[in-house]
Parts: structure tokens; C-alpha cells; sequence
């Protein structure tokens, strides 16, 4: 199949090397050839409450044939001689590598007399998990993922240690996959134990004076680890120094086997809290006594219409987050033993603006609001006074604020968009913060402007969005402008560095993340204004967002980008398909781009809540009105795509990629490319090493660059 595509033909060999008292290089754009691998197609349907639909890549499913294996190599062999070949791409790599390095850090983490904390010191691929003795004390590596893969493709986190802090148990994940394995550490000496659990995803290490609680699955059969439809996701104890044969299982559902369990202890360890969810939205919340033999949970809240998270349990009382009655959510004490609504007591009452989370530390309540997508800090007592609002460095994001409640200095991370990420500690007897861990990233944020804009959707709805750019640049409808946003369950995107952004900012482009339905900025009501039938309103608001920016001047149509991941690549695939007159360069990334089949593979029927089924007669109608790959138009002139995947993505599997590539290879009418880039050893995103970050990222910036066609300062 052959297409033709516009590349930058150099004048010179090497002129970017040319210093720069030389005059700028010139490109030309000359129409070439592209010859997209020849992709079979079968003869497969369904038939949907008497609808048929065809479904000719279905074979690309199979991720581990050796079909589809050589399918993947030759799309990748097409891809990769594309990049390579941008002119500045090596400009954009080496000019990512300089903005990277520099030394990152986590919020240090109290485990008895020691603090944890995450450390990389710039290009290391993964960061180093570091401890000391005492505020003071000299940090030492404690675990070290880098000298576990050459190649950088192990990652661990630290999750729950014991009560006496003798031990702390650590997830490690290897190549991206949401499969992880949990191990243990002894603290003082860092030795390693024997402990090993397998076949774990979505789960924290809950400890008792003995062992801890987790979830798992059962062993997929081999071939179908990164495949297949995951079910039975159970609860089990694990005693310290046994093999994980003999741990205790202590919940599961064989009747409802899609459901998940996700277990905690609350701060005095008397009691196990477990949610029990259909999906990724509401769950029901379950207590029991904090002992393996006691495998009967109670309900605390039946139903999975609402979200109630315990956060500390005091005298008898359980405190609760709940959007019960509240959908920007409030905090209850609740009695377990009187469970009633009307014998609730409201400890922070719902406000207009949302309170994303509360957590506990010191022996106070700390309050994280949302104000239109910017955080708002408040310490309060136990009885829900408030004692003051935090003191931020600015207006950005900002988390931590938690550990034990006699703790005297507690730590929190703030960043935005131009205020890289920093870690402060905070004394709560006198609300004082003081940088802890600052960044030494050299950029000057005084020679940026970022702004919150609103915007007003399809239906009239009023949409926040964040606009980022150099103060000299002019609104002249001729920036190179990317678009992000995510729209879906109920994650709400707020400021936040990156250094990669800084490639398109220091070019005199312009960055927007707009905060669509679906999200979670403005509480439930925002949510559900953008889940299931309402899924529409998603794509308004985002293609509203595109043609406000282009109204306003600040790019144009040739000039401007989208990008997304996950659920945001289905946004901006099925903007793409809905729109492709509004866009120079569409990324989607580890996509959901297949709405009829999404929920057979892996987790993807927890997603039901959010999507629907097309197992639905009522669903299916509206997932078939804008599931990407089924709104392809043969002929139609699309815009340049780079679509971006990974062979070990077992959250949003591959053959979404493929099949939507597949099929928009054979329908594209226009010049512009379609490509497929198909990462190896990664997965969704998680874990990824910082080598195949700049990698990933020099291909993005290359191919939007030239796409649309910008140039390199």
C-alpha cells in the first residue's frame, strides 16, 4: 500500500551542527512515498443485537502469533526509518537529555527511626530508593533497580512496612507490565528475604504484627500472561517467612469474578477495610477485625453507586470520605455499630469546590481541595476545626501531608507548569514549610506565561483550560500549539512540570491541557456529565477547546497538535475521526480505540462503568457512534497520526493499536503519514526507563515539529 507523505529534505549534510552566527538552515517539504506493509484482512463479524460488523483484523488479537509478530516488525521497520530520518531529531534527543538531567526526588517517607525516599540523579532509568537514620543522617541506597536490569526495565516501589518497622515489603515490576511481584526487606540491615508473591496486580501490602494482606489473581495460563481477561481478583494473607502457597485466602467472589478487592488496615491496625468495585468507578466498603481468622467482612456501605474511603478510625468511629449525598465529597465519623445516615456526623461539610482526598499526620486532618484544577491545602483538628490553609509556593499542585500521628515534621511535593517539582517539609505545630529536596532544573520561569482560560463547550458548558507559552510569543494564529487533556474516569488533570514540555516552549509553542467532562476536577456531577451516554460531551468540550485556541489566535489549524494516552488517546482518536479538518498531527497513545471489544481483554471490563458494553443493546449504540475504529471513512483526508503503543501493555493491550492502525492505513485519502510506533519491553507507562522516555519523547516532538511544519531554534 503505498501513500505520500511530505519530508524535510535537508540542503546540507550536517547544517544543524553550524553554529549559530550562521544563517538559519532551510527546508524544503518534498512529497515522497510511503509503502505501508501489506495487512490481511479476514472474514470475521459479530453480530451486535442485529447489527453486523465486520471485524477483517481480528488476527492482529493475537499478540503472540507469529503473524502479528511479523506484522509488528515491519510496521516498526516503516516507523523507525521515518523518525530517524527527521532532520532535527537529534537536536530535539540531545536538547531532552540536557533538560532531564537533573536530580529528581520523591517526598521522604518515616518507617520508624529511617526515611525512604526516591532519587534520580538525572539519566538514571530508574530512580534509587535511598535511607538515613534520622532527619540528619547520611543517605544510603537501599534498593537499587538499575543494578537489576542493564537495560533499565526494573522498577520498584516501596508499600506498607510493620509495626514495629522491622520489615517493608516492595512491588517490583519488570518491561511495563501491571503484573508485579511482591517481596520483603528487613529495614535495619537491608537484607533481602525469601518472601516472593506472584500474579499480583493493583494491590498494597497491608501488615499485622505477622504478615500482611494483598490481592492477587490466579496463574494465567502461559502465552496469555499479557492477554488474558483477568478474573477472580482476591484477597489473601501472606505470613512473613512462608511460601506463598500456604497463604490464607481471605476474600474472594466466585460468583461475581470480575469484581476487584483492595484491602487497607486503618492507622491503629485494629481493623482490615476492603472495597469491593464492578469497575473503576463506585465500590462498596467492607470492615472486619484485624486478624486472618476472621475472613468475615461486614458492610459499611453496600452498593456501588458512591465511593467511601475510611481514613482514620477514633474511639469507636470510623471517619469517612464519601460523596454519599455530596458529590464534591465530604468527611463523616461514623459509628459501625449505628450505621445510619441520620446518625452521621459531619466533620468537613461538602463545599462548592471539590475535596479530592483528606489524610492524616501529626494529629491533624489535612484537607485537599480542588479550586478550579488547582490545589487548596487545609489543616484542621480531629472535630473538623480548621486551624489554617497551607501556604503554597504558588498556584500549582500539591500532595503529601500524611504520616503517623505523633510525627512532628511531615513532607508534601508542589509543582505547575513552569515551578518543577520540589519537596518541602511542613511542621504542623506552626504551619511553617521549608524546601527539603529543591530542584536544580537551569530554566528561567520568568520567561514563560501560564494562564487559566475558560472556554464555553458545544452545549454552553464552560470549560477551564491552561495555556502555557514564552512571554515574546505573538498571538498570530502561527504557533505550533499541542493539546492535551484525558476526559474520563473522574481523573482530574492539575499543573504539573515536565521537562519534555519545555522542547515545545523553548521553539515558541504553546502548550494547553484543557480539564474536560469526565474528569474529576469539579466533582461527581462533572464526572458523570461525561461517562456512558454522555461520552459526547467529552469530545465537545475537547474540539471546542481546539477551536477556541485557534479563535483567539493562538494557533491555526496547520499549526496545531493533540496528544492523549489511555483514555486520552480514545480522545483524540475519535476527535481525529470526528474532526480531521481541525488538526495538523494526532498522537494517541496506548489508546482504548476499539469500544466493542475493550472489555474481553485483561482489566478492561472494569471499564464498564465508565464505557458501557456493547453486550448492552442500550450501550452499544452509542459506543458504536464514536468507537474510533468503527468510525473510519474510506477516502477521508486524516491528519498526520503517529499512534504509539507497547508489546507489554496488559492494561489497554495492543491490538487496539494494531487494528486501528490497520484500518486507518488502508482508508487514508490524504498525504499525510500514518505510523505506527510500537515500543518493546514497556508497557501502559509505568516503570518506563528514562532512556525510552527521551526516546519516546525526541519521536513525538520530531514528528509534530515536521508535521507541522515548525521549526528548531
Amino acid at each position: 500500500m503505498k501513500n505520500l507523505v511530505y519530508l524535510p529534505i535537508l540542503l546540507a549534510f550536517g547544517i544543524f551542527l553550524q553554529s549559530c552566527s550562521e544563517e538559519q538552515p532551510q527546508i524544503t517539504f518534498e512529497i515522497i512515498e510511503l509503502e505501508y506493509p501489506e495487512t490481511k484482512m479476514v472474514d470475521v463479524s459479530d453480530d451486535y443485537h442485529g447489527h453486523v460488523i465486520q471485524d477483517p483484523f481480528r488476527w492482529l488479537e493475537i499478540d503472540t502469533a507469529a503473524a502479528v509478530k511479523d506484522w509488528v516488525n515491519r510496521q516498526n521497520e516503516l516507523t523507525f526509518d521515518y523518525l530517524e530520518n527527521l532532520p532535527f531529531r537529534s537536536d530535539i534527543s540531545e536538547r531532552l537529555a540536557e533538560l532531564m538531567d537533573y536530580p529528581r526526588y520523591s517526598a521522604p517517607r518515616k518507617v520508624g527511626d529511617f526515611y525512604f525516599f526516591h532519587k534520580n540523579d538525572g539519566l538514571q532509568n530508574q530512580a534509587v530508593i535511598y535511607r538515613k537514620k534520622g532527619i540528619d543522617g547520611e543517605p544510603v541506597v537501599f534498593i537499587d533497580p538499575n543494578e537489576l536490569s542493564a537495560e533499565g526495565l526494573v522498577s520498584i516501589r516501596l508499600l506498607g512496612s510493620s509495626p514495629d518497622y522491622r520489615y517493608i515489603a516492595y512491588a517490583r515490576q519488570e518491561a511495563g507490565s501491571d503484573w508485579v511481584t511482591i517481596g520483603v526487606y528487613e529495614v535495619e540491615s537491608g537484607e533481602k528475604l525469601e518472601d516472593r508473591l506472584e500474579w499480583v496486580k493493583f494491590s498494597g501490602a497491608s501488615w499485622d504484627d505477622n504478615g500482611f494482606y494483598y490481592s492477587r489473581y490466579p496463574e494465567p495460563e502461559p502465552g496469555m500472561e499479557l492477554s488474558a481477561n483477568n478474573q477472580y481478583h482476591s484477597v489473601y494473607y501472606h505470613r512473613l517467612g512462608t511460601d506463598q502457597s500456604e497463604d490464607i485466602l481471605i476474600h474472594e467472589d466466585r460468583d461475581r469474578p470480575f469484581m476487584y478487592h483492595f484491602t487497607y488496615l486503618t492507622d491503629d491496625r485494629e481493623f482490615v477495610i476492603m472495597h469491593a468495585a464492578p469497575g473503576t468507578d463506585g465500590y462498596a466498603t467492607y470492615y472486619k477485625r484485624n486478624s486472618p481468622d476472621d475472613r468475615q467482612f461486614k458492610p459499611l456501605f453496600e452498593g456501588y453507586s458512591n465511593k467511601s474511603s475510611v481514613v482514620d478510625h477514633v474511639d469507636g468511629r470510623f471517619l469517612v470520605l464519601t460523596d454519599i449525598d455530596a458529590d464534591n465529597y465530604r468527611l463523616i465519623s461514623v459509628d459501625p455499630d449505628n450505621n445510619l445516615p441520620d446518625q452521621w456526623i459531619d466533620i468537613i461539610s461538602e463545599r462548592d469546590i471539590l475535596l479530592r482526598s483528606v489524610s492524616t499526620g501529626g494529629g491533624y486532618l489535612f484537607a485537599s481541595y480542588l479550586e478550579n484544577a488547582m490545589s487548596r491545602i487545609v489543616q484542621l483538628g480531629y472535630d473538623g476545626t480548621q486551624i489554617r490553609d497551607i501556604d503554597l509556593p504558588g498556584t500549582g499542585s500539591a500532595g503529601g501531608f500524611s504520616g503517623t500521628s505523633n510525627q512532628e515534621l511531615l513532607f508534601y511535593s508542589f509543582s505547575s507548569f513552569l515551578y518543577p517539582s520540589t519537596v518541602f517539609s511542613f511542621d504542623p505545630s506552626t504551619g511553617e514549610s521549608e524546601p527539603f529536596f529543591e530542584s536544580e532544573l537551569r530554566f528561567n520561569p520568568e520567561d514563560f506565561t501560564e494562564k487559566q482560560v475558560f472556554y464555553r463547550s458545544k452545549d454552553g458548558t464552560q470549560v477551564p483550560m491552561f495555556i502555557v507559552h514564552r512571554n515574546d510569543v505573538e498571538l498570530n494564529g502561527d504557533n505550533p500549539t499541542m493539546l492535551y487533556a484525558y476526559g474520563g474516569f473522574n481523573i482530574s488533570l492539575t499543573p504539573s512540570f515536565s521537562a519534555s514540555n519545555l522542547i515545545l516552549l523553548e521553539n515558541g509553542g504553546i502548550y494547553a491541557m484543557a480539564n474536560i467532562r469526565g474528569g474529576g476536577e469539579f466533582g461527581a456531577e462533572w464526572h458523570r456529565a461525561g461517562m456512558l451516554e454522555n461520552k459526547q460531551n467529552v469530545f465537545d468540550d475537547f474540539i471546542a477547546a481546539a477551536e477556541y485556541l485557534i479563535e483567539e489566535g493562538y494557533t491555526s489549524e496547520d499549526k496545531l497538535g493533540i496528544i492523549g494516552g489511555s483514555n486520552g488517546g480514545l480522545l483524540v482518536a475519535a476527535c481525529k475521526v470526528q474532526r480531521p479538518d481541525l488538526f495538523s498531527v494526532v498522537i494517541p497513545r496506548v489508546g482504548v480505540l476499539d469500544m466493542l471489544r475493550y472489555h474481553i481483554f485483561t482489566v478492561g471490563k472494569g471499564w464498564i462503568p465508565e464505557y458501557g458494553s456493547a453486550d448492552n443493546p442500550e450501550h452499544f449504540d452509542f459506543l458504536i457512534e464514536y468507537s474510533p475504529l468503527h468510525n473510519l471513512e474510506e477516502g477521508m483526508e486524516y491528519p498526520a497520526t503517529l499512534i504509539m503503543t507497547a508489546d507489554h501493555d496488559d492494561r489497554v493491550v495492543p491490538a487496539h493499536s494494531y487494528k486501528f492502525a490497520a484500518e486507518l492505513q488502508r482508508v487514508q485519502g490524504g498525504t499525510d503519514p500514518v505510523l505506527i510506533r510500537i515500543d518493546t519491553d514497556a508497557g501502559h507507562g509505568a516503570g518506563k526507563p528514562v532512556s525510552k522516555i527521551i526516546e519516546e519523547q525526541t519521536d513525538i516532538w520530531s514528528f509534530f515539529f515536521y508535521n507541522t511544519q515548525s521549526m528548531i531554534q
